[in-house]
């Protein structure tokens, strides 16, 4: 969850090794801690700026992708940070998209992998990752900033590409969850209409540097083509997005109170044409397929305004 971060004015000390020491270490062998110090920064949690300094968790990151048999030829990285885990990703991966939003961060990224840029296995990006255009890449393992994670992983996602991605552990586990479950909700079946989502590792505030308030899990997500079929997936998304702000309420009452949210035009139509027992239940026992029936019927009776 490296966020936006700011130069602080420590300098590298004597005993660090990597280019700042006049060598070019082996991928995968760059320390995190002698990362922040070279490149001069700590974090702010008051900022959300926390950075993956745990060598364990780092080594183990591409180790998931690895053990899905994941093409790792071309991998992508967000939120680049200090490079801890661009090392880690160097040395398992043919190529490497870095992409940094902080320009004294990026700076840093270009001198410390200055020989992996030269020879063509690493690329840095200056810019936010929810502007810049994506590479082609075939898959993402990334240590994501908690603020706009959830806006990244669904940038990513419709990609149709395999992910390796840091959350923070609420965040994660509601992406992951099943029906009839208290964390399942709009994030489970949205994430669950694009890959399999499953929660690999449990990440400890200690990982970090600061320590967060909060715990991180790591998401594991496998591509997939959902098990039904919806006629307009971005009224599909908003319907998803309408029923669950109501997610206490029955369906009958949630399609009626949300129009305004879903777009349709006449929530009565759907109410009277749906099954009753369905719109007796509520969201968070209704399943993804379930969802999608409903979804193409309020389409073709609900009268949704132009999209």
């Amino acid at each position: 969850m490296n966020g936006e971060r700011t130069r602080g004015d420590g300098e590298a000390s004597d005993g660090d090794s990597g280019p700042a020491r006049g060598g070019d270490p082996e991928p995968g062998t760059r320390d995190p801690d002698a990362l922040l110090r070279r490149a001069g920064v700590r974090g702010d949690p008051n900022r959300d700026q926390h950075f993956l300094v745990d060598d364990r968790v780092l080594d183990r990151l591409p180790g998931y992708a690895e053990e899905a048999d994941v093409d790792l030829s071309h991998v992508l990285e967000i939120g680049a940070g200090t490079g801890a885990l661009t090392d880690r990703l160097l040395a398992a991966a043919d190529r490497v998209t870095a992409i940094e939003r902080d320009p004294d961060l990026a700076r840093f990224l270009r001198e410390e992998f200055a020989a992996e840029i030269e020879s063509g296995d690493l690329t840095v990006v200056e810019g936010d990752a929810l502007e810049v255009e994506l590479p082609e890449f075939t898959a993402s393992i990334s240590n994501l900033p908690y603020g706009p994670s959830s806006e990244l992983a669904f940038r990513l996602l419709p990609e149709g590409r395999p992910l390796v991605l840091m959350f923070q552990r609420e965040f994660a586990e509601r992406m992951a969850a099943e029906p009839g479950t208290d964390d399942y909700g709009r994030l489970s079946v949205t994430a669950g209409h694009y890959a399999d989502a499953e929660v690999v590792e449990p990440v400890p505030k200690e990982a970090f540097s600061p320590p967060p308030a909060v715990q991180s899990a790591v998401v594991r997500t496998t591509p997939r083509d959902p098990d039904y079929e919806v006629d307009d997936e971005e009224f599909f998304m908003d319907f998803l997005k309408a029923v669950f702000t109501q997610r206490r309420k029955t369906i009958r009452n949630a399609v009626r109170n949300t129009a305004h949210i879903s777009g349709l035009g006449d929530p009565d139509a759907v109410v009277d044409a749906a099954d009753e027992d369905l719109m007796s239940a509520r969201a968070g026992n209704v399943t993804p397929a379930e969802f999608a029936d409903l979804a193409t019927l309020a389409y073709e009776v609900g009268e949704p305004g132009e999209r």
